[in-house]
């Protein structure tokens, strides 16, 4: 709070008469603003639709008429004294209301001494044109990780005093998790977060994570551009990559601690369609305990000039607010690839992404993933966008057995029961999607005939399959003999 005390102190300094503060937390903003008026002996009122313009503080006596919107500005207006005025959700009314945008111009626009500051207060605030100029916007600043452990070990205590004295069951690298996936919040939603991690069992685990991060994700209200992936993948779940396994496991500890100079940046996975790079993607949020978040492109694009890369900035920066997390931005060249006919946007989204790239200092792991290494723009591809790119090739033999194992356990099918080796080297050729589809493919093979799943079926599934390698042979080729000097094979 001292810092915001100290800012606002600044803007009032400056004589600015209009002041907008976007918060969901009212209860905060009022706390702020009542210890400025304490600190330079100034009256405080605040107003609201329901409880009119009172003194200090809620509860006060109302004056008379001031819950009407244009009394309550003049009474404002009116006022000798350089007092604070707190409007809560003044924004509705302005709208399309010429005498209420002009007597907030008047207060906005009133010099010399002894003049009062209106202060508008909402969770979402968009001033009429007329007004932008003449206003201060101000944020009140996010809570620390001290603040946030803080916070937990509060509402620990307050559960634990409800409940005969019972501690709360949890560990250090929980804890420091949950702190550091609480980071974005305000105070409120932080509390609020904690006490639902708690209040279920009295215990905050490994297993509350996803589900903080889902809701924590509801409150910043991301969806749209931005999707959040709930069921992220294991590594178990991943046959094959042991060097992307090492790279990641040797680059864990830096991320996670979020203090790093040389903070990790991302990858990109190169590869054919249905090799697993989107569920390598989704295992890396599974295997840090982090967030996934999808970056939409089909959803990015408007047909609006300039809408296209304000969507992709605001994307961007929620992502920042939902750190540390994973970004994974899949089949990118799809949303980058340059052309002649869309005026540019291309373009700008390119330019927009790459200043974030090099400038961001928030802990926002980006994977993207690719098919088509002819259609991504080399800006992208040069030395310090990316820690790493990585070829994800078709599984190899081991692989594949490794692939069919965790497909038919995961359909409870056991894998003892089949001869793995021979799947394999009937497989050659296949990716992994194409694996998991021949298992499915053999599973309603045996339910149509009322049998058991057997090895004959999945052969049989297998044969009846022309792998995208077979069919798209000269650019699975192509792309091989680009990466062969220029990637690191994912293995």
């Amino acid at each position: 709070m001292k810092n915001d005390l100290k800012d606002l102190q600044l803007v009032l300094d400056a004589r600015v008469r209009l002041i907008v503060i976007e918060s969901w937390d009212e209860l905060r903003v009022l706390e702020t603003l009542t210890s400025l008026a304490v600190q330079r002996g100034m009256n405080l009122r605040v107003w609201s639709i329901s409880e009119g313009l009172q003194g200090m503080a809620f509860g006060g006596e109302m004056l008379e008429g001031s819950n009407l919107p244009e009394r309550a500005l003049r009474l404002v207006k009116a006022d000798p004294q350089t007092g604070l005025y707190v409007f809560f959700d003044l924004h509705s009314f302005l709208e399309n209301d010429a005498l209420l945008i002009r007597l907030v111009k008047d207060i906005a626009m009133a010099t010399g001494p002894g003049k009062p500051t209106l202060i508008l207060v909402s969770h979402a605030l968009k001033l009429p044109a007329e007004l932008q100029r003449y206003a201060a916007r101000f944020s009140l600043s996010l809570p620390s990780e001290d603040e946030l452990l803080a916070i937990v070990r509060e509402e620990a205590l307050r559960w634990s005093e409800g409940n005969r004295g019972l501690r709360v069951r949890t560990d250090n690298r929980t804890l420091q998790q949950v702190v550091k996936n609480l980071r974005g919040l305000s105070h409120a939603d932080a509390r609020l977060l904690a006490r639902s991690l708690i209040c279920d069992d009295g215990a905050i685990t490994q297993e509350d994570l996803p589900e903080l991060n889902k809701a924590k994700f509801q409150l910043l209200d991301l969806d749209g551009v931005l999707g959040y992936e709930a069921d992220t993948a294991r590594f178990a779940d991943v046959g094959g990559l042991h060097n992307l396994k090492q790279w990641l496991a040797e680059r864990q500890a830096a991320f996670m601690a979020g203090t790093a100079s040389d903070l990790p940046k991302g990858m990109l996975l190169l590869g054919a369609q249905g090799s697993g790079k989107s569920l390598a993607a989704k295992a890396v949020a599974g295997l840090w305990g982090l967030p996934l978040l999808r970056l939409d492109f089909a959803s990015l694009y408007n047909k609006y000039f300039g809408e296209t890369e304000r969507n992709l900035r605001e994307a961007l920066l929620m992502a920042e607010r939902m750190s540390p997390c994973v970004l994974w931005m899949d089949e990118i060249e799809k949303g980058l690839a340059t052309g002649d006919m869309d005026n540019g946007v291309s373009q700008r989204v390119l330019g927009t992404l790459l200043t974030w790239m090099a400038e961001r200092k928030a802990p926002v792991f980006v994977v993207a993933t690719a098919n088509i290494i002819k259609r991504l723009p080399p800006e992208l591809m040069r030395k310090g966008r990316f820690d790493e790119i990585f070829f994800v090739d078709l599984p190899a033999t081991a692989v594949r057995e490794d692939i069919f194992r965790i497909h038919l356990n995961k359909r409870e099918l056991s894998a003892e029961n089949f001869d793995l080796a021979a799947l394999a080297m009937a497989s050659d050729g296949f990716s992994g999607a194409e694996i998991e589809q021949a298992v499915v493919s053999a599973l309603y093979a045996a339910q149509a005939r009322q049998v058991s799943v057997g090895q004959e079926l999945i052969v049989e599934a297998l044969q009846r399959t022309v792998p995208l390698s077979v069919v798209m042979s000269e650019e699975l080729s192509a792309l091989r003999h680009w990466a062969a000097e220029r990637t690191v094979h994912a293995g």
